[in-house]
């Protein structure tokens, strides 16, 4: 029998404080999705990819509502379904957008950002530099009371499953729009429950980062 391998890891740096602001508007109400924009699925499977070079220029509110219904919005409005699926649709996981002004909640059914913290939390949100720089880090939060009515051994399987749909349906929407962006799930799970202000029954359990592309100047030798 062959041993297993083990994967070591460097002690993880400490994440910055968070910055109080006071410009958060308490709702963010989101443009409806332009569902004519884009390249075709096939196209934006070709070209899906995790790039970790973000520019720091801020999204429009279009296309953060586009990322946003792209995520887990309302595509059945008769029924309420979502753009991704759900066990016995339980709909445990929310979509949280980390932006320079503050944390809000993604509210689906009214196409909305609702603030949860004034705090710029971005930097809290992993430990690779970027996320502090780039415009949107995505945190897909787990509310545990909403699984009650599932098995304990299936809660964490079928939650991950949701959340791992959810950020693919991001970087299918980014391929398609032509932005950047990356999974991550090396995070401090305690401090960045704490930075979102969540309650004792959510917890985060992965990130995305979305922004567009950093643009590399060249220069040619005289």
């Amino acid at each position: 029998m062959t041993e297993i391998e083990l994967l070591t890891y460097e002690p993880s740096p400490s994440a910055r404080e968070v910055t109080p602001r006071s410009h958060a508007p308490a709702v963010i109400d989101l443009p409806q999705p332009d569902t004519d924009s884009g390249v075709s699925l096939m196209t934006a499977l070709w070209t899906r990819a995790s790039t970790r070079e973000f520019a720091d220029d801020r999204l429009t509110q279009g296309t953060l509502g586009g990322i946003l219904w792209a995520a887990n919005g309302v595509n059945r409005p008769a029924t309420g379904g979502r753009t991704a699926p759900s066990a016995h649709a339980f709909r445990e996981v929310d979509v949280y957008a980390v932006l320079e002004e503050g944390v809000y909640r993604y509210d689906a059914p009214g196409h909305r950002l609702v603030l949860k913290h004034a705090v710029d939390a971005r930097n809290m949100t992993g430990y690779q530099d970027f996320v502090g720089t780039a415009p949107l880090d995505l945190v897909y939060v787990v509310c545990m009371s909403k699984l009650l009515e599932m098995a304990p051994q299936q809660r964490d399987i079928f939650a991950a499953v949701s959340a791992g749909a959810i950020s693919q349906n991001v970087s299918l929407y980014c391929a398609s729009a032509g932005l950047a962006t990356v999974v991550r799930g090396w995070i401090n799970h305690r401090l960045l429950a704490n930075a979102l202000s969540l309650n004792e029954d959510e917890l985060p359990i992965l990130a995305q980062t979305v922004g567009k592309r950093a643009t590399v100047l060249t220069s040619l030798a005289d």
